[in-house]
């Protein structure tokens, strides 16, 4: 095979490459811009074996002040190949881990193929996406996620691993970690197969997404207006990256919607938006033949469990949009309660003060933990 390619380049701060701002540079940084250079670059560091992480576009990373002593991988590899789908009416997308995830939805937008509008303007890149279970209005990755390449640290194999093998769960896998922790699988993905709907209009279904592109009908609307009133919607919440904007120097939602059983949610106030969570219609009872006696008992009513709104808890809790501790530079968005943003030079120690008070504070007025959405590295919340 030959000596790995291995492009490794002058160690950049991590503040200057990820939305948050924070983090020092790494002892190593190594680039890949294709599929076999990234085998390559990972081999290379798993054989060293050194401490490592794989970078995309930063967008999901909350890292901690100090200089992070391993190797960073940046991924910059890009790529669409359409591939045909078993199903009818279907088209299926493999695209490489590197490639922006943003770019992927306009992509499947303007030819015609729904399944991720609803996902517009989410930053960062392909491969992250099944990573975090990356979702918005209501749809999620997981939907229309076939399968991933990728490579396994403990045997250095390249495997195709189908989405139902993943365990994806709200906003997770069995690919995330923090720093510190080790996810179930040590992988890295190299590729993403996407499974869409050959459609140029579709009938919004899910309710968060009708109530933010405000339909009161079951008309079915192009996939680019529905793209257009997304990026819209984010925008108006700071949501979309722009470099004169301090809102959008953050990590997007930085605390995840809490997911609740129904009788917690139903002790909260009645005003607290909530959304269940679709229960598994594909439950069945099994009665074995031998002890069929003619009676089927009845399915149990379990409630579903219940999405409630970390903005509303977070400003009912007295957090308001732009509020920070005193002499802090990292702020909560003056547009949106839910993004912890950074001002201009802000520590990561900062951002960790701010996330923990808010944390607190709904703790203490609904009883309720937040959970951070960002991969954390270096820090503890």
């Amino acid at each position: 095979m030959g000596d790995p390619v291995v492009h490794e380049v002058e160690p950049l701060r991590l503040s200057t490459l990820t939305t948050l701002r924070t983090g020092g540079a790494p002892e190593r940084m190594l680039e890949a811009t294709t599929s076999a250079e990234l085998v390559d670059a990972l081999t290379d560091v798993w054989s060293r074996g050194e401490e490592w992480f794989v970078l995309g576009g930063g967008s999901n990373l909350f890292i901690g002040d100090e200089p992070f002593e391993g190797t960073v991988i940046r991924v910059l590899t890009r790529g669409i190949d359409e591939l045909p789908s078993p199903h009818d009416g279907r088209v299926r997308l493999r695209v490489q881990a590197g490639h922006g995830w943003d770019d992927l939805v306009a992509y499947a937008v303007e030819h015609g193929y729904a399944g991720l509008e609803a996902m517009s303007g989410i930053p960062g890149t392909v491969g992250a996406a099944p990573v975090q279970n990356i979702g918005a209005y209501g749809q999620e990755i997981q939907e229309t996620l076939v399968e991933v390449e990728l490579i396994d640290e403990a045997t250095g194999k390249i495997s195709v691993v189908s989405a139902a093998d993943l365990g994806l769960g709200f906003r997770t896998s069995v690919l995330k970690h923090h720093y510190g922790s080790v996810p179930q699988r040590r992988a890295v993905i190299l590729s993403v197969t996407v499974d869409l709907v050959v459609a140029g209009e579709r009938v919004v279904r899910g309710e968060q997404l009708r109530r933010a592109l405000g339909l009161d009908s079951d008309a079915p609307v192009p996939l680019g207006w529905v793209r257009e009133r997304i990026l819209a919607t984010r925008a108006s919440k700071g949501m979309l990256l722009d470099e004169n904007d301090p809102d959008t120097h953050g990590v997007g939602s930085f605390f995840q919607n809490a997911i609740v059983p129904e009788v917690v949610a139903r002790a909260l106030p009645p005003e607290c938006p909530r959304w269940p969570v679709s229960p598994d219609l594909d439950a069945v009872t099994v009665i074995p033949l031998a002890a069929y006696d003619g009676f089927v008992p009845p399915a149990k009513a379990e409630a579903p469990d219940v999405k409630v709104s970390a903005a509303w808890l977070i400003e009912q809790a007295g957090i308001r949009k732009g509020f920070k501790l005193p002499r802090s530079r990292a702020s909560v968005s003056t547009k949106h309660a839910l993004a912890l943003t950074n001002r201009g030079g802000a520590t990561a120690a900062e951002v960790s003060e701010l996330a923990r008070f808010i944390q607190s504070r709904v703790h203490a007025e609904f009883g309720l933990v937040l959970q951070p959405e960002p991969v954390l590295l270096g820090v503890e919340l």
